[in-house]
């Protein structure tokens, strides 16, 4: 009925005989000092203590003699209520089978306090011959919590997987998905992570836009032994793609053998358009979309690389528009703006994919025209650039006039990098503006010199008026008797160092650079003034004005003609403001308004050089002119050609259907006279009657030709 004794006659049999060692005593010694409790118990409802070994107290906080025979407490009362009938039903499985048992549960200690227990046991005879279980039970609360932990942990571990925003995943080397969350399914567009894993079996080829993107993913991870960030453009479902970044490393097992990668997976789509977009932006033109001058150095080598295969040549061409600072300004920006738009649409249709259009700012643009095999395929290309561009623009209710002046330089004949084929180009361009705009024009060396007397010119030009250096000087104007009716003032510039500069060099530089506005202000004052010394009667001659078309942009000019007049006491039918047909290239309608006002003021309104420019007879009906002036290139040779005296005689007999009086400019011969006042033109101008002369000699030259005195010569007094 005795464990210990049972133990002690075994230990006795097992030891050497006349070992000296006293066996019960050892035996004693070891089941005392066991980490647990040794038992023997009955097979009974309370699972009655026979013995229980001093490592009792240790365990469950009860005396040994308290568990034996029940007298305090019952082992079954020890055992947790929720695990009672798993002890019960694992030792009678053991005991049916007649083999060894093992179980894990709970007690409850007499302090209260849970824990966690091992037993192992086995059904044996005792000394009766009566079954009794006998075994050991140890604390083992420490390992089972610690299972606890990690098992709580993997859940929330698997949790987190499975309901992250973020897309998570194991794959092997080979490129399988070992394992995926949602999101990641999400992500790529897959129903559910197990079709994902199922489905994307080669993430190489499969899945990566670039296979070469999976390799690079595994280098850097052998490298580092991560990644991050690893961005790539990925394949979804659908066949739609996405950008993704990763962040991923290896795992390997205890002896270092390679497991898997695993690692997170997030959109960048947004972020990397934006990027794109940004990118897209610092290289382009946000009004048109062409490339800027930023990326022109990168579109000029893509088309050198090109050309060094083929031994061809490149062209770059700088084009300026013309007339479109008036349209600009007269018209508003936001016409201007979609005039742009056009011009760039204009400018793809007339080029190649492998050349380039770049907006390089304001109403500049360069060409890039690559693989070009001489300086006759570069002008064909030109020619078809101009051929788009000269045809009439329609902007919203307007139809606008834009031709361009465009300098062309060559790869590698006249520089190797962008700065100096631009700078040549560039200086193609301005001779071309200067030859007549509306051309284009190959760069030679003595651009540049063109190019530096350009600069000279307008810094000397800035301090003209200030230095005294301008003049105006009086052409008369008569009539078919040679009776003065007055003179056109023509300003006239003599610099101390580069000489006299005529109208055509300065009058362009000085509407490009703005100074045009106090240019005119210094002209009408002065012609003003000068006019005083011909008469001050209403019926004295008068005196007419150029004044430049970029004057109507402001709609100041009315105001400044008032103020100047006054200044003087001119009185307003003795001036007369020249305007040309550039006019017609702006605001038709503030232009009209403006010229309305001036004669409201009592101010003749004349059309110079007629018939070179835009003129219609739908607009001519919408400006209050007073004066058309024939040009002198239709007057050239009216007395010798058919055509010629047909057309000054379609256009005197349009000028008069409109109630205006007809001037005819750049009369040398006499014979040219008598055509055109045959014809009917009422006013003559030229050489044959007086060259341009200072206001002196004008007020003497106006003096002898009044009063029914015509002049002395053709060449007239004064010249």
């Amino acid at each position: 009925m005795r464990l210990l004794p049972r133990l002690r006659s075994s230990f006795r049999r097992r030891s050497l005989a006349g070992s000296g060692y006293d066996s019960s005593r050892v035996l004693d010694v070891l089941v005392g000092n066991l980490e647990g409790m040794a038992f023997r118990c009955a097979i009974d409802a309370a699972w009655t203590m026979h013995f229980v070994s001093p490592g009792c107290k240790s365990l469950t906080g009860y005396e040994p003699e308290d568990l034996v025979a029940n007298r305090v407490v019952s082992f079954e009362d020890i055992t947790h209520p929720e695990d009672r009938d798993l002890v019960r039903g694992t030792v009678a499985a053991a005991l049916g089978f007649d083999r060894r048992y093992k179980v894990e549960y709970r007690i409850r200690c007499r302090d209260g306090n849970e824990k966690w227990v091992l037993e192992r046991g086995q059904a044996v005879a005792d000394e009766s011959g009566s079954k009794v279980i006998e075994g050991f039970i140890e604390d083992i609360t420490e390992r089972v919590l610690a299972q606890i932990q990690l098992a709580e942990t993997e859940l929330r571990y698997r949790s987190i997987f499975e309901h992250s925003d973020v897309g998570m995943f194991q794959t092997t080397a080979e490129g399988r998905y070992l394992a995926a969350n949602q999101a990641l399914a999400d992500l790529y567009g897959y129903a559910t992570a197990g079709a994902l894993v199922q489905e994307l079996s080669d993430i190489a080829h499969h899945l990566y836009v670039d296979p070469a993107r999976r390799v690079e993913f595994q280098r850097r991870i052998q490298e580092s032994g991560r990644v991050r960030d690893f961005e790539s453009e990925v394949f979804r479902r659908d066949g739609s793609r996405v950008w993704v970044s990763e962040n991923a490393h290896a795992v390997y097992d205890t002896q270092g053998d390679f497991q898997y990668y695993e690692g997170t997976v997030v959109d960048v789509t947004e972020r990397h358009r934006y990027e794109q977009q940004l990118e897209f932006q610092a290289g382009h033109d946000p009004l048109t979309g062409l490339p800027n001058r930023n990326l022109l150095q990168d579109r000029l080598q893509q088309a050198i690389h090109l050309a060094a295969r083929s031994e061809g040549k490149i062209g770059v061409a700088f084009v300026d528009l013309d007339n479109f600072k008036i349209i600009n300004d007269s018209l508003g920006h936001a016409t201007g703006d979609m005039l742009l738009v056009s011009i760039a649409g204009r400018l793809l249709t007339a080029l190649r994919e492998v050349d380039t259009v770049a907006r390089y700012g304001g109403d500049e643009f360069v060409l890039i025209l690559a693989g070009q095999s001489g300086l006759e395929d570069v002008a064909r290309v030109l020619e078809r650039v101009q051929e788009v561009l000269v045809e009439p623009a329609h902007v919203g209710d307007h139809v606008l006039h834009v031709g361009a002046s465009i300098g062309v330089s060559v790869y590698p004949d006249d520089g190797e990098d962008l700065e100096a084929l631009l700078s040549h180009a560039d200086a193609a361009m301005y001779h071309a503006k200067a030859a007549g705009k509306g051309r284009f024009e190959f760069y030679t060396k003595a651009f540049n010199r063109a190019v530096n007397e350009r600069f000279t010119l307008e810094s000397a030009l800035r301090g003209a008026l200030a230095g005294g250096e301008m003049r105006l000087h009086y052409q008369p104007r008569v009539d078919s008797s040679g009776l003065a009716r007055g003179c056109e003032a023509l300003l006239r510039w003599t610099h101390p160092q580069l000489g006299t500069i005529g109208p055509d060099r300065f009058i362009p530089l000085a509407e490009e650079t703005g100074l045009i506005a106090r240019i005119t202000e210094f002209v009408l004052d002065s012609a003003c003034r000068d006019a005083l010394q011909w008469g001050t009667t209403p019926d004295a001659p008068s005196v007419a004005v150029n004044v430049s078309s970029r004057l109507f942009i402001d709609g100041r000019l009315p105001g400044l003609v008032s103020r100047v007049l006054a200044r003087w006491g001119l009185p307003s039918s003795r001036l007369e403001v020249e305007v040309t047909e550039s006019v017609l290239a702006g605001n038709v309608e503030q232009a009209a308004r403006q010229l309305k006002e001036l004669r409201a003021l009592g101010v003749r309104i004349a059309l110079d050089d007629f018939g070179t420019g835009y003129s219609s007879l739908s607009y001519l009906r919408k400006f209050p002119f007073d004066v058309l002036k024939v040009d002198r290139s239709f007057v050239l040779e009216c007395d010798q050609s058919d055509d010629a005296r047909a057309l000054v005689r379609a256009i005197i007999s349009m000028g008069h259907s409109l109630g205006l009086e007809i001037v005819a400019e750049g009369i040398e011969r006499s014979s040219q006279l008598t055509e055109l006042a045959a014809l009917g033109c009422e006013e003559f101008q030229g050489y044959l009657f007086a060259v341009p002369m200072p206001a002196g000699d004008a007020a003497a030259w106006l003096k002898r030709n009044l009063g029914g005195r015509p002049a002395d010569s053709p060449r007239a007094v004064g010249a």
